[in-house]
């Protein structure tokens, strides 16, 4: 198959997205499957990759994102695709990109929409509580919008999916996956533990982009909240974002250490597998692949409850409402588990979601498509 991927919001720095998109192209290669990236960036360019052909096309950034860019030049992208003529198109945006599912069905090109966010909680996260009802209309009015351009629509969990499903779309769940080798049990480190906490002190990590949606302040309330009760942890903070400094403001005299964006994957790997607990305070992830390399690492994880994460972290960690108080007393119930019987079930979890499943997956959504358009 030639399938072009298409996306937004992605950047050296964009976490999960980055992440899916790459590990999905490199299966789809490994396949035989040719593969061109569309992807915005600082300038226009072109480069090989292990997943693929990648274009970037110059963007600008959008304000207050932390450094996201966004396409605008949709011909730069359609003759791309001309030039490239895929057999299928996967999008991975609902913005300025929504306008390849028309596109496409005009040419006989079946295309994928993915879903990696909820309009719901994105504008929950933004708006005031009044709005309410204001952000329900407005979601629901775009799920129609997506789910009348696109044929085909895929969800890495049900939540995921859910607002589309409400009006009507049919919606494939494809979950995503983790690179069970690169976190691994074995890449626990004592001397990396040792850096970030005493031996006798629980080591708590939070591997997130520092933005509104993502709820970081939720974690340093939380250990705000095991100071008052006599509990002493070490909370480690691994992500950058928009967030950084009031965060950094708000941690002061806490035990709480913001090591920035980790770049080295590595590094990144040994933090997760060196931590007795690892936490996800966002409300609103539809996945979270964090969370799941922390599994894969051997680390149980505390997800908010209102999110997609319980579905992902199945009995390896622990769900929370997502207040400070709640999130203290899980991350207390993890640590008064066995610690080797909860690393076994974290990763005995995390072997479940290979990424060979999830290009599986979307081939045979894919090899759906195309014989429905045939």
């Amino acid at each position: 198959m030639r399938i072009a991927q298409v996306a937004n919001f992605y950047g050296p720095r964009s976490g999960g997205l980055r992440t899916a998109l790459h590990a999905l192209g490199r299966g789809y290669v490994e396949h035989g499957d040719d593969v061109l990236l569309v992807v915005p960036g600082d300038g226009d360019g072109e480069r090989l990759a292990p997943h693929g052909r990648v274009l970037t096309l110059h963007s600008p950034p959008v304000p207050g994102s932390g450094g996201y860019r966004v396409i605008t030049r949709f011909a730069a992208v359609t003759d791309a695709l001309e030039r490239f003529a895929p057999d299928v198109i996967e999008v991975s945006d609902r913005t300025t990109l929504a306008g390849l599912g028309p596109w496409s069905r005009e040419r006989g090109i079946p295309a994928a929409f993915i879903a990696h966010e909820r309009v719901d909680g994105v504008l929950a996260s933004t708006l005031p509580p009044a709005a309410a009802r204001m952000v329900e209309g407005l979601a629901r009015a775009h799920a129609t919008w997506i789910a009348r351009r696109f044929d085909t629509i895929v969800a890495t969990t049900e939540y995921a999916g859910a607002e589309l499903a409400a009006v009507g779309a049919s919606v494939t769940t494809v979950p995503l996956g983790v690179d069970l080798h690169r976190f691994h049990p074995r890449h626990a480190d004592a001397a990396v533990r040792r850096r970030h906490a005493p031996d006798d002190v629980p080591l708590v990590v939070m591997a997130s982009r520092l933005s509104r949606e993502k709820r970081p302040g939720l974690a340093i309330e939380a250990v705000r909240e095991l100071a008052t009760r006599g509990r002493d942890v070490r909370l480690v903070v691994a992500g950058s974002g928009p967030l950084s400094r009031p965060l950094r403001r708000a941690a002061a005299g806490l035990p709480v250490e913001l090591l920035g964006f980790v770049s080295d994957r590595d590094a990144f790997a040994s933090l997760l597998a060196s931590a007795d607990v690892a936490i996800a305070p966002g409300p609103i992830e539809t996945f979270g692949l964090a969370a799941l390399e922390a599994l894969a690492s051997g680390t149980p994880v505390v997800v908010n409850a209102a999110s997609a994460l319980p579905e992902v972290l199945g009995g390896a960690g622990v769900a929370a409402a997502g207040d400070p108080g709640a999130f203290a007393d899980a991350i207390e119930a993890v640590l008064a588990r066995d610690g080797r019987a909860r690393r076994l079930e974290a990763r005995g979890r995390a072997v479940q979601f290979p990424w060979s499943a999830s290009v599986a997956g979307m081939r045979a959504v894919h090899e759906r498509s195309l014989t429905g358009a045939r």
